[in-house]
């Protein structure tokens, strides 16, 4: 599916709106309000519609996602093996799955993501521009990137939000705070780490990232993966605020990943559904 993907965007003449839709002619694209959908492709009537309440940066991806439905829809053999080997709602997941892929791959494709690499190396930095580079969120930049670094990283997309549930439930005798916690909204590790940042998990406010978003300023330093658990690993941090988030890596010297650090960060904490 990747493949495909790859040779749809390099016959496209641009990444804008109209140009991705050259590589589907007779197809209409329609922004329209849909409720809870993000979009959907009709190949009966040959229209991809776009959740026009969505944000800019969704909608782009959701665009992406359903041109993959038309690419998927396009190969026959692809298909025939899909639904050979799948069926009712794992079908389904599959096919959602290899959709986004296909996103991915024409937002964000190999070169674009070797550039960024390149220029930042696997850090924050290389995260939140290629977000920007792409047009995309960067939740959706992190599993890109994620996929073709080299080294041994864990990503995160973190953001203000509530008090954790823990923190909240301690705090109940002081009244209603609307103080707002650094949080992990979405992570994910590179090959060769067992184990990744839980959403929801709390930042300190000691952290480098926190330092980030409260400066304005990226910070890199030596420092720890603030695990939900309380455990610290060691870890080289980048972190870079932009528009209100902040993308964080987490390096690790391949010296300390061993076999007895990977099986007690799995008892730590969960595997992340998305990865």
């Amino acid at each position: 599916m990747r493949d495909l993907a790859a040779a749809y965007v390099a016959a496209l003449p641009g990444r804008d709106t109209h140009s991705l839709m050259a590589g589907v002619p007779g197809v209409d694209l329609k922004f329209m309000p849909l409720g809870w959908r993000d979009g959907a492709f009709d190949p009966e009537h040959n229209v991809i519609l776009i959740n026009s309440a969505a944000r800019p940066e969704r909608q782009r991806f959701t665009l992406a996602h359903e041109i993959g439905h038309a690419i998927l829809l396009g190969d026959d053999d692809l298909l025939s093996d899909i639904h050979d080997a799948y069926e009712g709602e794992r079908l389904e997941q599959v096919i959602e799955t290899l959709c986004n892929v296909a996103a991915a791959a024409i937002l964000m494709p190999e070169p674009v993501i070797a550039e960024m690499l390149e220029r930042f190396g696997p850090t924050g930095r290389a995260l939140a521009e290629l977000a920007k580079r792409a047009e995309v969120s960067a939740s959706s930049a992190l599993y890109a990137l994620t996929e073709q670094t080299p080294v041994p990283v864990i990503y995160a997309v973190c953001a203000p939000g509530k008090p954790p549930r823990e923190q909240a439930a301690s705090d109940e005798d002081a009244g209603p705070s609307t103080e707002k916690v650094l949080t992990v909204r979405a992570s994910s590790s590179t090959r060769g780490v067992k184990y990744t940042l839980a959403s929801g998990t709390p930042v300190p406010a000691d952290h480098p990232a926190a330092l980030a978003l409260a400066t304005g300023m990226e910070v890199r330093e030596e420092s720890y993966v603030p695990f939900r658990s309380g455990r610290k690993m060691k870890a080289e941090v980048d972190a870079y605020p932009s528009r209100g988030i902040v993308a964080v890596s987490f390096e690790f010297d391949p010296a300390r990943l061993g076999r007895k650090d990977s099986e007690q960060a799995d008892r730590d904490e969960p595997q992340d559904a998305a990865q």
